[in-house]
């Protein structure tokens, strides 16, 4: 139980540590993201979507950035916090009340198990839902994009098996000197030509209707070709190149552990469209990427226990400044190990070690704050 003092302390550490984290989590993620967005500007330019589609994008991307930036920010947070109330001497001032270091680190570490599965629930849960709804803003808005995606006198090969080109399009988006290749596969292919043409909504799709025209079937190397006064072309089928199937990243997790339970242990199991990526080919993904959402977010209390142990260590010691750096060096190279350990958990050579590594950099940085609390006393 925490008596009076202890509560007020300790609230106060978490508040100050609170305020830090989501100024710089927040900052830093906003920033990238700022760069991210120009980058989704191609969706605009090159794919014709419309600016809700453009916004709804990189907003859904947002807690993918910050899930990235938090460990980092945590790190440096606590290191921040703990380094001012040495310098303004309140780290002194708690230590002489009656406060132990060890019962201060240990709040530190329950503090930190809750980022832990606040980070859980963001990785594991948010995170692939949002990137999930972005990719169906994608797919969605396929109804409504051609319009922005024709320029004039411009051949346009946005669009998945598909070329077009118009000479003219006025205000009322009139059409003159349509031409489009549909690649319908390997030996077949269809060349439409049509003088004048105008897009059309209706039922919920995009329909082209062309006027005065033809069309130019090439199968098996066979020309056929035959005019036409009028037709018109369903476009709901086309799809722009970035409208593929959802990424790893984007698959529920849930989905990701029982596709790898079915590939090792359920021997009928095979592989089919129903289920995205679910294949031996793109085991290696899953695994690396189960490991960013389950596994990385246990390093959050080893990086908390490094940044705490400077209190350890006070101002007037002689090599205070290189304790300072050497602490930060280490919680940045963990920081490293972390990013770069997910591709190395694909190797069965690797892949305990990968696994444990959270808890074995936790249990010597423990180890480690209890030798040198006891060789103090």
């Amino acid at each position: 139980m925490l008596n009076f003092n202890e509560k007020i302390i300790f609230n106060k550490l978490f508040i100050d540590v609170t305020k830090f984290l989501l100024l710089i989590s927040l900052s830093l993620s906003l920033i990238i993201w700022v760069v991210q967005a120009v980058n989704f500007l191609d969706y605009i330019s090159e794919d014709g979507h419309g600016l809700k589609t453009y916004f709804s994008i990189t907003l859904l991307n947002f807690p993918k950035i910050f899930t990235r930036i938090l460990p980092f920010s945590i790190f440096i947070a606590i290191f921040y916090i703990l380094n001012k109330y040495e310098v303004k001497n309140e780290l002194i001032i708690y230590w002489n009340i009656g406060i132990k270091k060890i019962k201060f680190i240990n709040n530190l570490i329950i503090f930190s198990i809750l980022l832990l599965f606040f980070q859980l629930f963001f990785k594991t849960f948010l995170v692939p839902n949002s990137l999930d709804l972005s990719r169906d803003y994608i797919r969605n808005s396929n109804i409504d994009f051609f319009p922005n995606l024709i320029k004039e006198k411009k051949f346009i090969d946005s669009v998945k098996n598909l070329t077009i080109f118009v000479e003219s399009k006025n205000r009322n988006g009139e059409l003159k000197n349509i031409y489009l290749k549909d690649q319908l596969n390997n030996k077949k292919s269809q060349i439409i030509y049509a003088k004048k043409g105008k897009f059309l909504f209706r039922d919920n799709s995009n329909f082209l209707i062309l006027n005065d025209g033809s069309f130019i079937d090439i199968a098996n190397q066979k020309i056929t070709s035959f005019a036409f006064k009028k037709t018109e072309i369903d476009l709901s089928k086309y799809l722009t190149k970035t409208t593929t199937f959802p990424k790893v990243q984007e698959v529920q997790t849930n989905h990701l552990i029982n596709c790898l339970y079915n590939l090792y242990l359920n021997k009928n199991f095979r592989s089919s469209s129903s289920f995205l990526h679910c294949s031996k080919e793109s085991q290696d993904d899953i695994k690396e990427e189960i490991f960013k959402r389950i596994v990385k977010p246990f390093f959050i209390p080893a990086l908390v226990l490094i940044a705490s142990l400077i209190i350890l260590f006070n101002k007037d010691h002689f090599n205070y400044s290189k304790i300072q750096y050497m602490l930060f060096f280490i919680g940045f190279f963990i920081l490293v190990i972390s990013e770069i350990s997910a591709r190395y958990i694909t190797y069965n050579t690797t892949q305990i070690i990968f696994l444990v590594l959270p808890v074995i950099i936790f249990l010597v940085s423990y180890l480690y704050l209890l030798f040198k609390l006891r060789t103090k006393l």
